[in-house]
């Protein structure tokens, strides 16, 4: 596909995004999965077996992972030339930890892309989830809220990583002490501008590509992952359609007996998927915890190291906010998910009726009811589930640190 077509696959989302969000009547036949798996294909990172037999992507491949590992590598390497100075340290770790997330991520998905495409091609294999034909139930409007809330997110995500991307790139042109966007260290002083002035243009259009590409590629890859959960969390709210107009759309035992049970193939399907996608963001769940919490807990100690200097606490609290902000999203719609989940064994108490049925159809509706009482929950044993419930507690826990630090200082 030529570079038009590749730029149109990327965009396609925001496109059918706006004509979605602008007329409500519209009909899309795809979910948000679809658009962002679409958007890596068109970047050429989508990490799959099946990806990689096309021409040159194995070779790309392998290029972008020689790429980003000299990355992080000489980012390594520049930390030796802060060290002494621990609030340039402290910068330098904070990036060096957003890249480590990427690395991880990008590797991770080498070995782990046919899994995830499994789950994409499942999800949007069963996508919009209702049963057709008469007496369908309308799944309209929340499919609308849930595509829109997509496209808002992934519109947000762009427009403040454009700002991000334009500071990055400018910032040896108006910060006197930097040469590079990211701070990094090669052999021979290759980047000294006073030394090696083309070896220099040379690293700085590096580090620029790379930042663009990289973090395009990351925002892709956490829609992508963010839109499964809520995709599931959508297949839910139909389910729970679908149980309370169960007896307008069935009549007779026979139809009734065969809806139900259905239904209940309907709610395993919903679990083993959750199940799945679990497993496969198994690791980036732990990775995600684990760097924004590190993130958190380094702007927190700096910000204390330099709180007379303003402009650096400045500087480490919108870093822990963006951190606490990445975390308080997954939390969000994790929460989302659970409680939603939660709403099923009522929706199954609500169809309950002793007038209609037979003894196989209640013995469906109770088994729907009994799991229903067990929330499904976005997790990566064995580190608790997100939902507000814990971010409240990793909070907590952030306020400990800031008062025992206050303490130790004063």
């Amino acid at each position: 596909m030529d570079f038009r077509g590749n730029l149109h696959r990327f965009l396609k989302f925001y496109i059918d995004g706006w004509k979605y969000f602008r007329d409500p009547t519209m009909e899309c036949r795809h979910s948000a999965v679809y658009y962002w798996r679409e958007q890596m294909k068109a970047m050429f990172l989508y990490t799959t077996s099946k990806e990689r037999q096309l021409c040159f992507r194995s070779t790309w491949h392998f290029l972008v992972t020689i790429q980003v590992s000299i990355c992080f590598l000489t980012m390594c390497y520049g930390v030796t030339e802060s060290l002494g100075d621990k609030v340039q340290v402290g910068r330098d770790l904070a990036f060096l930890i957003g890249v480590f997330f990427i690395v991880f991520k990008l590797y991770y998905f080498h070995w782990y892309g046919d899994e995830l495409d499994g789950v994409v091609e499942t999800v949007e294999a069963f996508h919009p989830w209702a049963q057709k034909g008469p007496g369908a139930v309308d799944y309209r409007t929340s499919k609308r809220w849930y595509l829109v809330l997509a496209f808002l997110l992934a519109s947000s995500w762009m427009a403040f990583l454009c700002i991000f991307l334009l500071l990055l790139i400018t910032a040896p042109m108006w910060v006197h002490q930097q040469i590079l966007p990211l701070h990094a260290a090669f052999p021979f002083q290759w980047h000294e501008r006073s030394i090696y002035p083309t070896s220099h243009a040379i690293i700085y259009l590096f580090q620029s590509w790379s930042a663009t590409y990289f973090l395009i590629w990351l925002v892709c890859i956490e829609g992508l992952s963010v839109s499964i959960y809520l995709e599931l969390t959508f297949a839910i709210e139909v389910l729970c359609l679908e149980l309370r107009h169960l007896h307008r759309r069935c009549h007779g035992y026979e139809q009734l007996r065969l809806e139900t049970n259905r239904l209940v193939k309907f709610h395993q399907k919903i679990v083993e998927i959750l199940d799945r996608t679990n497993n496969v963001f198994h690791g980036t769940l732990i990775m995600q915890m684990g760097v924004n919490f590190s993130l958190v807990s380094l702007s927190v100690l700096e910000a204390m190291e330099a709180r007379k200097d303003p402009k650096v606490v400045a500087q480490f609290a919108i870093l822990m906010l963006l951190a606490l902000g990445h975390l308080s999203m997954w939390s969000y719609f994790g929460d989302m998910l659970s409680q939603k989940s939660l709403k099923i064994s009522e929706a199954a108490y609500e169809a309950y009726d002793p007038s209609r049925g037979s003894r196989e159809v209640y013995r469906d509706l109770c088994l729907i009811i009994r799991r229903g009482q067990q929330p499904l929950i976005m997790r990566a044993s064995p580190f608790p589930s997100f939902n507000l419930i814990n971010y409240s507690a990793i909070l907590n826990q952030c306020y400990g640190i800031l008062t025992f630090l206050l303490k130790t200082l004063d």
